[in-house]
Parts: C-alpha cells; sequence; structure tokens
C-alpha cells in the first residue's frame, strides 16, 4: 500500500492527504504541536511529533514524501535532522515532493516568469528557499532521490480568504502602481500534487498558480462586492500602517506562468482565478 510521509503536515499537505486518503493510502504526518496531533488523528493521518520523535521506522515504510516544512536560518530543518537516513532510503521512494515558493523569482516588475527564470530572491524568505532548494536538488544528484520542486504562489481557502477582514471591518485595499500577485487554491495545490505522484518526473519543478495574477485591492474589493458590503478603504502603500513581514511581500510583483502543470500533468485548474475561488469559498461557507 502507498504510504505517505508529510513533513510539516500543515494546510497543503492536509488538502493532499485527504485526496489520497479516500483513495486507500497511509499518511504519516509530522507536527510541532501536541494539540494538532488529535486533530490530525481525527482526519485519519497518522500524527508524529518531530523533531522530538525518531523518524528511522517511518521512513523505512514511507514510499512517497512531501516536504512543507519551510527552511530558518540554519538551514532546512529536514536535511539537517535527517540528511544521512533519507539517503538510506532514496532508492526506495517512488516520489518525493518539496513546497517551495514563487518568491524565489524575486521582481519582475509585473513582468512574466517560468520555471527556467533566474532566480533572484529579494527578500530573506526567498533567498532561503533558494538556498533549501539547491540542497535537496544537491541531495537528488548524489542519490538519486526522485525529487519533485512545487513553487507555489499566494495560498488561499477554506479558512485562509479574505472575507472574515472585510466582515469584521479591518480590510483594506493596499495601492500600490503596478502591483500584481499570483495565488492559488488550496484545492488545486492538491490536485497538482496527486497528479504529479501519477505521473512523476523526477528532477522536475512546478509553478503553481492559477490563470489571473491580479492586484491585491481588486481581490478585496471583490470579496466586499460578493458579500454585499462597502468597498474598503483605499491606502497608499507608501503611508500604509503595516508590518514588516506585509509590506516586504509588496516588495516583488510578477506574473507567474502555469503551462507547465497544464501541458505535462494534464492539471485543469478548479479555480482558475481568484473570482471562481472566492464565489466557490463563499457558496461553501452557506451551505
Amino acid at each position: 500500500m502507498p504510504h505517505l510521509l508529510s513533513f510539516g503536515h500543515g494546510y497543503s499537505a492536509q488538502a493532499l492527504s485527504r485526496i489520497l486518503l479516500d483513495q486507500g493510502w497511509t499518511v504519516t504526518g509530522t507536527t510541532r504541536s501536541r494539540e494538532k496531533v488529535e486533530s490530525l488523528k481525527q482526519d485519519g493521518v497518522q500524527a508524529v511529533i518531530w523533531p522530538s520523535t525518531g523518524m528511522d521506522s517511518h521512513l523505512a515504510r514511507a514510499t512517497h514524501l512531501l516536504v512543507s516544512a519551510g527552511p530558518d536560518e540554519r538551514g532546512d530543518p529536514v536535511l539537517n535532522e535527517l540528511r544521512s537516513q533519507i539517503s538510506k532510503v532514496a532508492d526506495k521512494l517512488e516520489w518525493v515532493g518539496y513546497l517551495s515558493t514563487t518568491g524565489v523569482y524575486g521582481d519582475h516588475n509585473g513582468g512574466w516568469v517560468d520555471e527556467s527564470t533566474p532566480l533572484t530572491p529579494s527578500t530573506r524568505r526567498g533567498k532561503r528557499r533558494v538556498e533549501a532548494e539547491a540542497a535537496w536538488q544537491d541531495l537528488a544528484s548524489e542519490t538519486g532521490l526522485p525529487l519533485h520542486i512545487f513553487r507555489l504562489a499566494g495560498i488561499y481557502g477554506p479558512g485562509r480568504g479574505p472575507f472574515s477582514k472585510v466582515r469584521n471591518g479591518t480590510a483594506r485595499r493596499i495601492i500600490k502602481d503596478g502591483q500584481v500577485f499570483s495565488r492559488i487554491h488550496v484545492d488545486d495545490i492538491a490536485q497538482v500534487l496527486e497528479a504529479s505522484i501519477r505521473r512523476p518526473n523526477a528532477g522536475a519543478i512546478y509553478n503553481l498558480c492559477d490563470d489571473d495574477a491580479a492586484p491585491p485591492q481588486d481581490v478585496i474589493g471583490y470579496a466586499a462586492k460578493l458579500l454585499g458590503m462597502p468597498l474598503p478603504e483605499a491606502v497608499d502603500f507608501e503611508s500604509a500602517d503595516m508590518t514588516p513581514m506585509a509590506r516586504s511581500f509588496y516588495a516583488e510583483s510578477k506574473r507567474v506562468r502555469n503551462d507547465r502543470i497544464k501541458d505535462e500533468l494534464g492539471v485543469t485548474l478548479r479555480y482558475p482565478d481568484y473570482r471562481s475561488g472566492l464565489q466557490a469559498l463563499l457558496a461553501a461557507e452557506n451551505t
């Protein structure tokens, strides 16, 4: 039976595991939080506290590996702890997926990027992801690990959308001339990962985003329209009161091509733009 071992079993990994569990897979997911263990178990996931738990036996049983845990100042946490153990089982694994970010491309002033675009990140987060991607690629080159890299745009979905901020009055339309972001619904992330598992292509890199890179203020405005609420206040980016983290997202503007997930994996996006995605989220709330 196929067995997915998922490091950092968070939002996107949980969406994939729901698909795989329905197909009869075994899914083991790691978390740092004891509070999350019970909720993962209720979803049918075999939850493991890591890094406090030894992983040799779990790696020995796994047929597939998904890495969602993000790098920190020390590098990739999975490789830092388990590089040698993963090397030993590399030839037994059928598929390995590493979830990265489109932030590795850096700023392109609203221009287009694809998987062949040079990596020129301008943020600390983006630079760490480039280093983590390279570390996983080095391991794959050394061991034959069947690595697939997925560069994710901004993630939204159930529980992660603009509706709550619009409803509670904290939403603002931050205006920065020429700024666009690409996005991806979590259900589309899950279907791309599942399609890659069915059609493994070791060494492949895929951008995961929808077809409509759009200004962030348009998304907030459309959410308000769907809710029948007033248009949130427009605030100029330069004068906006924002956290350093929030402001850093506006340091990069680009449009991300997603042709490869369609051409190689045969994926048809369920939510090809933010409008269809937000409509579906609101409809689900009302059922």
